[in-house]
């Protein structure tokens, strides 16, 4: 087989852990083969709220852990000639692109090349009214919704030509997930766009990637049922491939967590919605063959991955302000607890029904039953189980006049003087609420744009 090519995560969304990508890139560099590292930081409405951030202020609108994500690995990474690319341009990749510039300046790398990708940002060029609607989402209620975001899931084509024009660092906004783990491997063994199988494998890596550590024990971990070792310092992923479609999943040496055929047995089957068609922009990825080897101590190759054609379409995440959103909490403790939260939920909910506000609600009591109830609440009110020694009694209300919905939220303030016994810590907030909806667009509609340049150029 051929000299491996290593693919680290950083970061697996917005709001990962910032000191996760040193040891890989330790890791990365002590190996010393060819090597690139991605951070993978947007959820289907982290868009949305990075949208909402750069109305308030132009200058944001992207990853805001940005800085102290890169600032601890640019450097080395630059040195060592391993790209690094992300999606944490988000909804302003301008201004990301230009951060990376100011970094690199303060870190004097001033020939370090920021490749930025635009285009996946269709809001202003595309009308959503004439697209097909994605998946099951036209049963959505858009009667008040207004737009604030509509992006579309671009591939890895456009940053392998940033890479291919010497980006130390690629800034891109929405991308598909596998698109930032197939672009470096495709740019380093000059893989075609049409051999199915080889991108297939690349998908696959970044699908198991993608999530940062839920592939080395995060999420997988349940004390005494699937113990991790030294879950506080668990390790972000390394994937090991090769020209000839080898893939094996390792991780960050001298880290904690582990991986192995069911951390990997996990991530594989993560939001895949049929095995046989994992649709991404770039390959449809099929697993139905594939067998998982333990190769040795946290590492598992992966083989059997199988792909077909790219589909004709992209998809678009569109997301609108539908409605307001109003939370509001409050604690009961001590002896008989849980009937003074029982009765203070009932409370607020008849408080509702008398000021007839225009209002969909419901209540949870967190602690006993609020995951997995129903917004008639049937689980706490059929509660017979242990007296809990407190209770945090959850207010939810929506609609789409904002002050309804802020009154609601804030009945439960209230109840420090109102309510029952052993009553206290009260808060409440309203903020908008994000719906999203995905449609299907033709790809030769939404064109990206590759720009290279220095930070110094740029910072200039």
């Amino acid at each position: 087989m051929s000299t491996p090519f290593l693919v680290g995560n950083g970061g697996g969304f917005s709001g990962d852990r910032v000191d996760a990508p040193v040891p890989v890139v330790r890791t990365l560099v002590k190996r010393g083969l060819p090597a690139a590292l991605f951070f993978e930081t947007l959820g289907e409405r982290t868009v949305a709220l990075a949208q909402l951030e750069r109305r308030r202020e132009p200058s944001l609108g992207y990853e805001p852990m940005l800085e102290p994500l890169l600032e601890p690995v640019l450097a080395d990474c630059f040195r060592q000639r391993i790209p690094i690319l992300g999606n944490y341009g988000a909804a302003n990749p301008p201004a990301a692109a230009a951060l990376v510039a100011r970094l690199a300046l303060r870190l004097g790398l001033p020939g370090l090349r920021i490749g930025l990708v635009t285009g996946d940002d269709v809001s202003a060029s595309i009308a959503l009214d004439q697209l097909p609607v994605h998946e099951a989402d036209d049963s959505l209620d858009m009667r008040a919704a207004h737009l604030v975001a509509a992006n579309a899931y671009i591939g890895a084509e456009p940053l392998v030509r940033a890479l291919a024009a010497g980006a130390d660092v690629v800034v891109a906004g929405r991308t598909s997930d596998p698109a930032l783990a197939i672009a470096p491997l495709v740019h380093h063994f000059g893989w075609s766009w049409d051999d199915w199988r080889m991108l297939a494998v690349g998908a696959a890596c970044g699908h198991l990637l993608e999530c940062g550590s839920q592939v080395t024990g995060g999420v997988f971990w349940d004390p005494g049922f699937k113990d991790i070792p030294d879950p506080a310092n668990i390790g972000f992923p390394i994937a090991e491939v090769t020209r000839e479609g080898g893939l094996v999943i390792t991780k960050a040496e001298e880290t904690g967590g582990l991986v192995d055929l069911r951390t990997v047995k996990e991530q594989l089957l993560y939001e895949l919605h049929d095995p046989a068609a994992y649709i991404t922009p770039d390959v449809v990825l099929d697993i139905t063959g594939c067998r998982l080897e333990q190769v040795g101590r946290d590492r598992v190759a992966v083989h059997g991955l199988r792909g077909t054609a790219r589909p004709d379409t992209l998809k678009v995440t569109a997301c609108f302000e539908g409605s307001w959103l109003g939370e509001g909490e409050v604690s009961v403790a001590g002896p008989n607890a849980l009937a003074r939260a029982r009765a203070t939920a009932e409370v607020l909910l008849e408080r509702l029904r008398r000021r007839s506000l225009p209002v969909r609600a419901r209540v949870d009591l967190i602690g006993v039953a609020s995951v997995h109830d129903s917004d008639d609440g049937a689980l706490w009110r059929g509660y017979r189980g242990p007296e809990p020694p407190e209770v945090r009694i959850r207010l939810a209300a929506e609609g789409a006049d904002r002050d309804a919905v802020d009154g609601a939220a804030r009945e439960v303030l209230a109840l420090l003087c109102c309510g029952t016994a052993g009553t206290g810590g009260a808060r409440w907030r309203t903020t908008p609420r994000i719906l999203t909806r995905s449609y299907l667009v033709l790809r030769e509609r939404v064109p990206t744009t590759v720009t290279v340049r220095t930070a110094e150029d740029m910072a200039a």
